[in-house]
């Protein structure tokens, strides 16, 4: 059983999500490991496997700092899946909402 959380997304050029950054998180002492670049066909692979779960975090500009988001469920099947989450009664598909990190770094998928 691992814990995750996905802050951020890698687009192409089409705008498509191609990969997500997961980090490990360490529940018992709310931390997070460095992100990895992980491809969304293995993001989706991770998060099948049983026990494995994850959250989306968020960056509060506020607080300057990160806040949890909610849960990341794989949807779909087949070739069709996708990662979604679900709060206050609002779908995001694709975790679309979270931070383009292709376009800050200039690295994109």
């Amino acid at each position: 059983m691992a814990n995750y959380t996905i802050s951020g997304i890698w687009k192409d050029t089409n705008g498509v999500i191609t990969h997500y950054a997961v980090h490990e998180f360490d529940d018992g002492t709310n931390t997070a490991e460095l992100a990895t670049k992980m491809s969304k066909a293995a993001a989706i692979q991770l998060l099948e496997r049983p026990l494995n779960n994850a959250i989306t975090m968020l960056w509060n500009y506020s607080d300057e700092g990160w806040k949890r988001g909610t849960d990341v469920n794989v949807v779909g099947t087949g070739a069709n899946k996708y990662l979604r989450t679900t709060q206050d009664n609002t779908v995001r598909d694709n975790l679309a909402h979270l931070i383009n990190y292709g376009f800050i770094t200039d690295d994109f998928a």
